[in-house]
């Protein structure tokens, strides 16, 4: 049986947090709000604690985990090199929506980190979480609570939905502001590259680090990275992906087509574009408001039982990076 608890979102009660915080330092798994996705928390210094979310979630043991920590002296001590481009980023951007990778030199065991030699960290910027941490008094690794491969939960009812009778307790603190994973940066190596695209525009991390435009490393979206452990959450190829196919689409007229055909045929689907425009789901025209909207209206979709999703996918730049990442991802096939 999961446990509910209810917590005001920016002014969370000490009192209510402090079973889930005990639960999290003695080994369970709570799930909570961030300000990007809805996380499944667990003692990251408790191998058992975290073999017990990957079996809840149906994780791959090669996809590692981020660790979440409330302050920047957490995020150091789990680290065996600290370079001057982790605290340009950090003094910018935590708490917030992003992700380093460092080398962690032992720190945390080897399940947290798919075996590999670096730790993914993150100061998440939301007053539950936040708060859960300090009072855990452990740093907790928290993927997206869901099951894997699965649309990312952004309302404690996805959590639920997904998750509900699998884990011990649910945090319900309402939606999520930012709606997508954070932006994930590599640290580790002699360039700073960027893994994961996320709610924060590249050029922003180029700005705080001093590189000129383009300047930043930047994936080959949607491109799975082998069958070995990866560095860093979502690069596993198919994911955040809804049951019905998703069918992605460089421009409107061809989801026309798709959409006049699936229609003759008399097959129910549902067709996501930004507006203004046509589609009979429609995101909103800005990075921040379509990505704050991006899951939401994924299990919306899901629930109705399509035969399959067409997406007309927003640009490859700035912002609409991580929108499209995650809709690409979506729409690779099944392994």
């Amino acid at each position: 049986m999961t446990a509910l608890w209810t917590v005001d979102p920016l002014l969370p009660d000490a009192a209510t947090l402090a079973e889930p915080a005990s639960w999290l330092a003695a080994g369970r798994l709570v799930a909570f709000p961030t300000e990007t996705v809805y996380g499944l928390g667990a003692n990251a210094l408790s191998s058992g604690a975290i073999e017990a979310l990957y079996q809840a979630k149906g994780r791959p043991k090669a996809n590692p985990l981020i660790v979440h920590v409330a302050t920047l002296a957490a995020a150091r001590a789990l680290t065996s090199a600290w370079p001057d481009t982790a605290e340009a980023l950090a003094s910018r951007f935590w708490p917030g929506p992003l992700t380093l990778v460092l080398p962690h030199g032992g720190k945390v065991p080897p399940c947290v980190t798919a075996s590999g030699e670096t730790v993914a960290l993150r100061i998440p910027g939301h007053a539950v979480a936040l708060q859960l941490i300090l009072m855990a008094g452990v740093p907790v690794a928290a993927p997206s609570a869901n099951l894997s491969g699965q649309i990312s939960p952004t309302l404690p009812e996805h959590v639920w939905g997904g998750l509900g009778g699998r884990i011990d307790g649910l945090v319900a603190g309402g939606p999520c502001s930012r709606g997508v994973e954070s932006t994930v940066v590599d640290l580790s190596g002699p360039w700073p590259r960027l893994l994961r695209p996320g709610p924060l525009d590249p050029a922003e991390l180029e700005a705080a680090l001093g590189l000129a435009a383009g300047g930043l490393w930047r994936p080959n979206l949607a491109v799975a990275t082998g069958d070995g452990p990866r560095r860093s959450p979502g690069l596993m190829g198919r994911h955040y992906a809804p049951r019905a196919p998703v069918i992605c689409l460089e421009d409107a007229s061809a989801a026309a087509s798709l959409s006049a055909a699936c229609q003759q045929r008399g097959e129910i689907h549902a067709w996501l574009a930004l507006s203004p425009g046509p589609g009979t789901a429609l995101l909103p025209s800005d990075p921040a408001g379509a990505m704050r909207s991006l899951y939401r209206i994924m299990h919306e979709i899901d629930k109705s039982g399509p035969a399959c999703i067409l997406v007309t996918l927003p640009p490859a730049e700035g912002r609409w990076l991580a929108l499209r990442d995650r809709i690409l991802r979506a729409g690779l096939p099944k392994d």
